[in-house]
């Protein structure tokens, strides 16, 4: 049977195959309002490149603040101010770091000290955790995207191609609950802090509206690590009081540990056989920092009259808990650090760089990326060809990144020490602090931000942010997608050592 040649008249929309045209099916389509764009938008960035998403919005914010804290209001003169210290302030706040150019109590109007109240609970939670909550809020729905977001903040290994190992901190059917549990735990534990800090403030005479703002205010910098306080004098009214400098050690052991530490202890409060290796690693290498810390404190600082020389015994193992306390990232001092003694600094460097737990609102390399190259050190010593603890075997490229999350913070830091000693022309020994400090988020100063020129804190800011948004992310980010690759090079051993 023969058949009927194509049409060829010009005015038919169906050519040859009975496929529409181009024209035709966007003819068809619906329009989009310019909010339906906006969401397609975010979910296209998303899918591409969840890191890149994440970044994107966490330097986003920043932005935001900065232009924010630059408006006449937010000071307490109604000037504005400049734009470096607008911008420092902004990525402090973000990074919830608590470094400052600028007095924080008494710059910044009240205004400003909501905006940084908000800033730090925004900036507490994650880069991308605050990335995935705003894909929730767009889209209306936890997808697949937004749950790998949150997940690889409670484990950077889910931004990297390939099988995620077994015995996840938080699997991927559990973001829901880890979102639930960052909301939860963050107010509860700044309410309940808050709450206890109240009667404390009481006691001084101070008024209950004033008692009740700033007992909040110090509980939400605890938790978050920030260390920022609302009162020019700071923590010196407080310096002996161990009832208000507990509830602070406790607000900031909490926030970082993390919050898969927090959802898989709320979990199973009872059944300690039952937390993940990753719970395990985080407390038990927490609590041995937190006590070598302290005895090294007070061996190192014992005779030193600025800081513990004069006390006694009990206020000195107290405040040197304290102290070896806030290295995880809290930022609090009852002592001027620049009266430590050189050996305490290059301590407080040590525990400092390290920080606290993953997905925390602590900073650092992390306490678990120190427990598992130490367990791989003494695998190696032992002649063991896996790295085993709690009876678990930990993969080889769990060792792979936390070797690249050292070798990268340790890079990130030395570059920014020579940039900072070069422009300042300030002792090593400062710079480094101040460096370490804005990397790790901890906010401990020698009071060298006080003074840095506009180019100094401009690139201490960028240590904060790179700090902040990790080694891992920021990797995944900036690096194109991992190839396949179908050969095996021929094998060769380096000298090594």
């Amino acid at each position: 049977m023969a058949t009927a040649p194509p049409s060829t008249n010009p005015e038919s929309t169906q050519p040859a195959g009975g496929a529409f045209s181009r024209g035709s099916a966007k003819a068809l389509r619906p329009s989009r309002t310019p909010w339906e764009a906006f969401r397609e938008g975010v979910d296209d960035v998303s899918r591409k490149s969840p890191a890149r998403f994440a970044i994107l919005i966490f330097t986003t914010l920043i932005l935001l603040f900065t232009a924010i804290f630059m408006l006449p209001i937010t000071s307490t003169s109604g000037e504005v101010t400049p734009i470096a210290d607008s911008l420092f302030t902004a990525v402090s706040v973000i990074c919830v770091t608590g470094l400052a150019t600028v007095d924080m109590a008494t710059h910044w109007s009240p205004f400003g000290h909501v905006v940084i109240f908000v800033g730090v609970q925004i900036g507490a939670i994650g880069v991308l955790t605050v990335a995935s909550i705003l894909g929730l809020v767009v889209s209306r729905r936890l997808g697949l995207r937004s749950k790998l977001l949150a997940a690889s903040d409670s484990n950077p290994l889910r931004g990297h191609a390939g099988p995620v190992p077994e015995g996840q901190a938080v699997r991927l059917g559990e973001v829901g609950g880890l979102l639930t549990t960052v909301a939860i735990s963050a107010l509860a534990i700044e309410f309940v802090i808050g709450l206890l800090l109240i009667p404390r403030m009481l006691v001084d005479g101070i008024p209950i509206g004033t008692a009740i703002l700033d007992s909040f205010y110090y509980a939400a910098m605890a938790f978050t690590n920030t260390g920022f306080v609302p009162n020019e004098a700071g923590l010196s009214a407080f310096q002996d009081d161990f009832y208000f400098l507990g509830l602070l050690m406790v607000a900031v052991f909490l926030g970082s540990i993390g919050f898969p530490v927090i959802y898989a202890i709320t979990r199973n409060p009872l059944h300690p056989r039952r937390w993940s290796l990753h719970v395990k690693l985080t407390l038990v290498t927490t609590l041995i920092l937190l006590v070598l810390g302290t005895i090294v404190y007070i061996v190192l600082e014992f005779d030193n009259p600025q800081t513990f020389g004069s006390k006694d015994a009990g206020t000195t193992i107290f405040q040197s808990l304290f102290l070896s306390t806030m290295t995880r990232s809290g930022g609090f001092s009852t002592i001027d650090i620049s009266d430590l003694h050189d050996s305490s600094l290059i301590v407080t460097d040590m525990l400092m760089f390290i920080g606290g737990g993953s997905a925390s609102t602590a900073g650092g390399l992390k306490v678990t990326t120190l427990a598992v190259l130490f367990l791989a050190a003494v695998a190696e010593a032992r002649g063991n060809r896996s790295i085993e603890v709690f009876g678990r075997r930990i993969p080889s490229d769990v060792l792979r990144l936390s070797v690249s999350v050292a070798l990268w913070g340790a890079t990130i830091v030395a570059v920014a020490t020579v940039v900072i000693l070069q422009i300042t022309k300030a002792s090593l020994s400062e710079v480094l602090f101040e460096v370490i400090s804005a990397f790790a988020t901890c906010g401990l100063s020698v009071g060298l931000t006080d003074n840095l020129p506009d180019a100094a804190k401009y690139v201490l800011a960028v240590t904060m942010w790179m700090g902040r948004v990790g080694t891992v992310t920021l990797a995944v980010a900036l690096a194109n997608s991992q190839r396949r690759q179908l050969f095996t090079r021929p094998e060769e051993r380096p000298i090594v050592g």
